[in-house]
């Protein structure tokens, strides 16, 4: 073999143990694997969480000025047990103890007060110097009287002002809301997580969204909005002689089957409560209000 052959062989054998090293064994082959699945760790981490799935609802509305409306939600998620507690929590406000009734004018402690003040002015301004040291008592017409009489009005007037400034004091400033106005108050501050969609010109924003396995089979869905359902508009009147509520938010308690089928209450007609076992708001005697939401199934 010539030189040059030689050399070119030499070359190959070179580049090939460059392109295409052994693989590695021992502690070579363990630090590659580690390296490996230190990078598939490292991109598990950064791949972003995929987000929890949406649950949309349809309906239509019953027993309204207007039946058959299509309804549709949209729940983005479920409220989390912290938003819960705190509607909850304003739900089971004290209510506040109602304010003592105002004792009529001119009786009471304050106007027997002005009275006995009266009688002393009567008693001293009213009777002349003489009767005041023991002498009789003047003669009528000489004005003493008269004078006594002013000082007992003033002694009176006197003490129906002091009364007065005592009510005025006592006053509702720093009485607590009621468990209603509580509630509103809560349901107004909670993030929106949803929406309510009906033939108004503007949704409703789901304030409060809660599920729960029924014991059959099925769901209970109780969601609140901030606002009236049909507050601008008459076609949510509800029709007959069905009691209507005055709140001025919206819980609506939906009873689903296991195929996702059902019908919704609202408080429209409905008396909102606190459910002490499940630890959120909803409609006191479901069974017996009214429904306003039919043929509810899932999008």
């Amino acid at each position: 073999m010539t030189k040059g052959g030689l050399s070119v062989i030499v070359i190959i054998v070179g580049l090939a143990a460059i392109l295409c090293p052994a693989p590695p064994t021992g502690a070579g082959l363990r630090d590659s694997v580690a390296r490996l699945a230190g990078g598939a760790r490292v991109e598990a981490a950064q791949k972003p969480t995929a987000a929890p799935s949406e649950t949309n609802l349809t309906a239509t509305s019953a027993n309204v000025s207007e039946a058959g409306l299509p309804v549709k939600i949209r729940i983005l998620r479920w409220s989390t047990d912290e938003e819960r507690g705190q509607l909850a929590a304003a739900l089971a406000t004290p209510r506040p103890e109602p304010a003592p009734a105002a004792a009529p004018v001119g009786t009471g402690a304050a106007a027997g007060t002005g009275a006995a003040a009266g009688a002393e002015a009567a008693a001293g301004a009213g009777a002349p110097a003489g009767a005041r040291e023991g002498n009789p008592p003047p003669a009528a017409g000489d004005g003493g009287g008269a004078r006594g009489a002013r000082g007992a009005g003033a002694g009176a007037v006197a003490g129906r002002g002091g009364r007065g400034g005592a009510r005025g004091g006592r006053g509702d400033a720093g009485a607590p809301p009621s468990p209603m106005a509580a509630l509103t108050a809560a349901i107004v501050k909670a993030p929106t997580i949803g929406y309510l969609w009906t033939n108004d010109v503007t949704g409703y924003s789901i304030k409060y969204a809660y599920r729960a396995s029924l014991p059959a089979g099925g769901e209970r869905i109780i969601l609140a909005s901030d606002r009236r359902l049909g507050e601008y508009s008459s076609a949510w009147k509800p029709a007959g002689a069905a009691a209507v509520t005055d709140y001025e938010f919206t819980v609506i308690e939906m009873r689903l089957d296991a195929k996702g089928l059902g019908e919704g209450k609202t408080s429209l007609t409905g008396k909102v409560i606190l459910d002490s076992e499940a630890k959120t708001v909803a409609l006191e005697n479901y069974a017996a209000t009214l429904t306003i939401l039919q043929n509810i199934k899932r999008g």
